[in-house]
């Protein structure tokens, strides 16, 4: 299969997650122009996707809600597990280390760093804390591939080329510092500032 796009693959993680929803509500089957209703887009968008991942529905019923479940891990979950770590265990870190950790059964969330004396070797949202300075030996034992950045801006840069010296191989990246990263790093950066600022703009644009 060709690689897909991101925002495809975006798409197919909402996806997977409004049909565990809708196993939640004991509902076996759903068409396109519900699955499309319930994130906002359109019925045409769903079915485009769908037909990159080479599924396709049963005519009279619709998708077969377990069955698109496993097909979209097949295509978008590694075939082994994927240790995952949070780098700075402030709130942002603590709130999303609780989020995430045991989410999803193929990633792990195996530590988290930080240089606070009163967080490290303490169990912080579920996941242990390690100092800075073993960054580089936790990386290699723990084998872990991801990190979820959540440090202060100002060291952003510094952190992210030491950890992908280290062989991290993928960044999500929760800090206002924009990042470069050497081919074979895959970046995703997420802006809080930036996403509240539109949707304040279109409440404005909105206003009655």
């Amino acid at each position: 299969m060709m690689k897909l796009p991101g925002k495809t693959v975006e798409r197919l993680s909402e996806y997977r997650r409004t049909l565990l929803e809708c196993l939640n509500e004991k509902r076996n089957f759903i068409f396109s122009h519900d699955l499309a209703a319930r994130l906002h887009i359109t019925a045409v968008q769903v079915r485009r996707d769908l037909m990159l991942i080479g599924y396709s529905s049963v005519l009279r019923k619709g998708y077969d809600v377990r069955e698109l479940i496993d097909t979209i891990g097949k295509i978008i979950d590694s075939d082994s597990s994927m240790n995952v770590a949070v780098i700075g265990i402030g709130n942002l870190g603590r709130a999303v280390a609780g989020y995430f950790k045991g989410k999803r059964s193929k990633l792990n969330l195996v530590a988290s760093f930080d240089n606070d004396p009163q967080k490290i070797n303490k169990v912080i949202s579920g996941v242990k804390c390690y100092p800075y300075n073993d960054i580089e030996r936790m990386i290699k034992e723990l084998d872990i591939r991801i990190a979820i950045l959540t440090v202060p801006p100002d060291f952003a840069r510094e952190l992210t080329e030491e950890v992908v010296r280290y062989g991290i191989k993928g960044i999500m990246n929760f800090t206002t510092t924009p990042l470069n990263v050497p081919s074979g790093v895959y970046l995703e950066e997420y802006d809080m500032i930036t996403s509240i600022e539109k949707v304040a703009y279109f409440v404005k644009e909105n206003k009655i």
